[in-house]
């Protein structure tokens, strides 16, 4: 995911490795680097434009005092990451601030209209969007009004089944109506928000843009959001453009953002429409809905993670009494394959385990941006679906023989078999060894703490540092001073060559 975006910001920083100061030169070399891949990730040249400026004005001339202070720590800066600070910034100026909460009126209930282009996945955010305002009180009634595309009406009536939630449809009636018997039905049975599923085309013309002017008008609705595919690029900022001149929408839904290697739709629309993106679809589950993060989203395509977005990910589906029961078997060894299943399952839940690894701090740096398989823990799954109740409970009984029936049973090899219960064996020694040495309290205190963690992470800089404006500001350093400075690392340097001799 936004592996265009990413790998330019990357460069940028490696150019200044090594920098004490941010001149004209390198900055210009790295901007370069950063425009080439807005560019090429299809962000708006207008758009690129302005950030670079903007970018080029707060890093030009700029001396960094390499040591800072960050919560009563001492922490060494270099200009190159100054630099990637600054970039932090502009993106998350660029793409926010943003309120992704959605308007309700006095009437009993409220209207929420999805807007887009045919294949964007409107049917799909329909339910997914139904099942976020079911986990926040809400009853919503979907609206089947997209009475043109084949099987519209039965896909919602599907994702209806799968939530639990009421689909109204009407045979024989215009969209309008449609959407204005719904707002009634809606408040006979209980339901205090409606969802209009709209019919979309393959391109903008004007009875889909008459019709959907005709359902503003007859249901008044408090959101109208349109539902834009990230993988169309640089056309889903024009039909953003074009939808607003005519509905004046409320915002932006962003779809397949987890399926798009270049970002630039995510990073334009805000600048161009004035009006921003609200949620993101991250997956085709039900679940894959986030809240829009301006900062979050940032912190990702430059490489640092998205712990937030981690957290509220697990808070979806993890049963926080279960997972402390978890925690504790794990650490006095007796987890077993049932619990290892478990686990995987809720994993799945959360979507994409690509999407899900990246964002944690600096994975694809520790990784060397090697893409993580699905497939993977499919197979994982396969393997100890294979096996009978008593051998997930008691792992140590699996011999020869019944690797052979399990390998036959999930379709794979007695290698994938053994390979699985090898690590399976390691993990449960390794927690084990953990909660007997007392290393539990040591990684509980933070990765800065264990010794070597350092090196592990490649002598990344503290996100922190960079993104709660720990860095002082630069200071003023004479021709003089400079001067001082660059024959004092030049005796330094002599003299470690003299010690090595």
């Amino acid at each position: 995911m936004l592996e265009v975006l990413s790998n330019g910001f990357t460069k940028a920083r490696d150019r200044l490795k090594g920098k004490i100061e941010l001149t004209e030169d390198n900055i210009a070399e790295a901007l370069r680097d950063v425009r080439l891949s807005l560019l090429e990730a299809d962000v708006q040249y207008s758009v690129v434009k302005t950030f670079i400026a903007r970018v080029q004005e707060q890093a030009l001339g700029e001396v960094i005092d390499t040591r800072v202070k960050h919560r009563d720590r001492k922490l060494k800066v270099s200009p190159g990451e100054h630099f990637i600070n600054i970039c932090h910034q502009e993106l998350i100026n660029l793409m926010g601030p943003v309120d992704t909460g959605l308007g309700f009126g006095s009437r009993p209930v409220s209207a929420v209209m999805l807007a887009g282009l045919q294949g964007c996945g409107k049917t799909t955010t329909a339910g997914k969007l139904a099942r976020h305002l079911s986990k926040n009180g809400k009853k919503p009634l979907l609206v089947a009004a997209d009475i043109y595309r084949p099987a519209a009406v039965q896909q919602l009536k599907v994702l209806g089944e799968k939530l639990d939630m009421p689909v109204f449809t009407a045979e024989n009636t215009r969209p309008p109506e449609i959407c204005s018997r719904a707002l009634q039905h809606a408040r006979d049975i209980g339901c205090d928000i409606a969802i209009f599923d709209t019919a979309g085309r393959l391109a903008i013309d004007e009875p889909l843009m008459q019709e959907l002017h005709d359902i503003a008008a007859a249901t008044a609705p408090e959101n109208i959001f349109l539902v834009c595919d990230a993988m169309i690029g640089q056309d889903a900022v024009n039909t953003a453009e074009a939808f607003n001149r005519r509905l004046d929408v409320t915002g932006f839904i962003m779809t397949k953002l987890d399926g798009d290697a270049r970002g630039g739709a995510a990073l334009s629309i805000k600048q161009v429409t004035g009006k921003p993106i609200k949620f993101l679809g991250m997956g085709e589950g039900l679940e894959n809905l986030e809240e829009f993060r301006p900062e979050g989203l940032a912190s990702r395509i430059l490489g640092f993670g998205d712990v937030v977005g981690l957290m509220k990910d697990f808070e979806g589906v993890v049963d926080e009494k279960k997972a402390e029961e978890d925690a504790q078997r794990l650490l006095k060894g007796k987890f077993t394959l049932i619990d290892f299943l478990e686990q995987i399952q809720t994993i799945k839940k959360m979507g994409s385990l690509q999407d899900l690894v990246e964002k944690i701090p600096f994975f694809k740096q520790m990784t060397g941006g090697g893409a993580i398989d699905d497939r993977q823990m499919v197979r994982v799954e396969a393997i100890i679906s294979s096996m009978t109740p008593r051998e997930r409970q008691q792992p140590d009984i699996i011999n020869d023989s019944r690797k052979r029936r399990i390998a036959a049973g999930c379709g794979l090899s007695v290698k994938d078999v053994n390979d699985l219960l090898k690590r399976f064996g390691q993990m449960r020694d390794m927690m084990k060894n953990i909660s007997k040495s007392g290393l539990l309290g040591k990684l509980a205190s933070g990765f800065g703490k264990i010794p070597g963690m350092g090196d592990m992470m490649g002598g990344l800089p503290d996100p922190g540092a960079l993104s709660l404006g720990a860095m002082k500001a630069p200071k003023p350093v004479s021709a003089a001073d400079r001067k001082k400075q660059k024959n004092k690392r030049k005796q330094a340097k002599k003299s470690r060559k003299k010690s090595r001799r």
